[in-house]
């Protein structure tokens, strides 16, 4: 039985951890990903920030795995109660 809650809970924890790792993939690489040059980098004159291509791959590997885990552990916990 708590075994069951914290899965659930691993599982929401993980698919909100999953959301907030997409919002940083589409803040620091989605929007900007036409404007890397051949160094991967983006500047943006007008906060003088510099994105790096290679966050888009930290970012979209973070979200992915945590709403995988997120998904498969609610998931299992759906399959056992049916």
């Amino acid at each position: 039985m708590i075994l069951r809650w914290l899965k659930g809970i691993s599982g929401a924890v993980l698919i909100g951890l999953g959301l907030l790792f997409a919002l940083a993939f589409e803040a620091r690489y989605w929007r900007w990903r036409d404007c890397f040059n051949e160094l991967g980098r983006c500047f943006d004159p007008v906060t003088q920030d510099v994105y790096l291509e290679q966050a888009g791959m930290v970012w979209g590997g973070l979200a992915a795995i945590s709403l995988l885990a997120g998904f498969w552990l609610v998931v299992g916990l759906r399959r056992k109660q049916s």
